[in-house]
């Protein structure tokens, strides 16, 4: 079974992923997971596609923020607002590192604006918006569409677990109806496997038409502790797989498994700067946490042979 994972170094990385599979499939054996149970969970930015030199959803998040500020002379003195109208994309990554060591402090001013961003659009108004992103933007520190910014390595992941009987999810910090429009496509998983955080949403009948339109406020931000939660009220199963990259992730992959259900929690480092980028910013703790617990830790240095398809 390890041939599907192609884009893999022989290791012992990859052999902790094929024995693991190996063991909750192997029907009567001492760690033999039920198919129903065998359930994995991923993070979204910076395990399954790229988050530097800033999260794609930030990328555009900033675009909307700096037409707004281009209408409104107020807005440019304001943060989030300040930062995307002059062009200061250091703002918005730090605000995003700060949060992953426990200062929330800039978050909040983002985590506030986003949602003013785009009230009142409709729901497929939105889902268009984030198409035609994907379909022009490109990433601009790798110099390639955001399309093709998903990791090749994960995605064979996926296809491997799927066919020894896993059911996949995207449990992720960003917006579960920005990556739903894409998700598929880049990955191979459906809106209907996508938790995220998301906006408030109200229903609306207006002239003889029904629409579900954004409200200005957030529902809940899928990151941290809510991770678990959001699993649990999503799934109503625990995972016996979970990977992710940062600081973020650390209740969820501690979440994976239990006393009567085996576990394999994975952590992706970057280190690679020649392939796509070197820094440990945002995951000094999940990397001590991994270390301790001795959870696999994934280098795309030394265990990617390819990082893009």
């Amino acid at each position: 079974m390890s041939e599907r994972l192609g884009s893999w170094n022989e290791g012992p990385t990859k052999s902790a992923i094929t024995d693991f599979v190996g063991r909750v499939t192997e029907d009567g054996g001492p760690d033999y997971v039920e198919p129903a149970a065998r359930v994995a969970v991923f993070d979204n930015d910076g395990t399954l596609w790229t988050e530097k030199p800033l999260v794609i959803q930030l990328d555009f998040t900033i675009r909307r923020f700096r037409q707004l500020a281009e209408n409104d002379r107020v807005l440019r003195t304001q943060q989030p607002y300040q930062a995307a109208y002059e062009g200061d994309l250091d703002w918005m990554d730090a605000a995003m590192v700060k949060h992953y060591r426990g200062d929330d402090s800039d978050l909040k001013l983002l985590m506030g604006a986003v949602p003013r961003a785009f009230e009142s659009l409709t729901v497929e108004e939105y889902d268009r918006r984030v198409k035609e992103f994907f379909d022009q933007a490109d990433n601009p520190g790798l110099k390639r569409p955001y399309r093709e910014c998903g990791y090749l390595p994960m995605v064979e992941l996926l296809r491997y677990l799927e066919a020894n009987g896993f059911a996949t999810y995207i449990a992720s910090g960003g917006d579960r109806d920005f990556m739903r429009p894409v998700a598929e496509g880049m990955y191979g998983i459906p809106p209907e496997r996508i938790i995220g955080s998301a906006l408030g949403i109200t229903y609306s009948y207006e002239g003889g038409q029904f629409a579900l339109m954004y409200k200005g406020a957030m529902d809940f931000f899928d990151d941290g502790p809510e991770k678990p939660i959001r699993i649990w009220s999503r799934i109503g199963r625990r995972p016996i797989l979970a990977f992710g990259n940062s600081n973020g992730d650390v209740p969820m992959l501690a979440y994976a498994g239990s006393s009567s259900l085996p576990a394999l929690r994975i952590l992706l480092l970057h280190d690679d700067s020649e392939r796509e980028f070197d820094y440990v910013a945002g995951a000094e703790q999940a990397l001590e946490v991994a270390k301790q617990e001795n959870w696999t830790v994934v280098s795309i240095k030394n265990d990617w042979a390819q990082v893009f398809a």
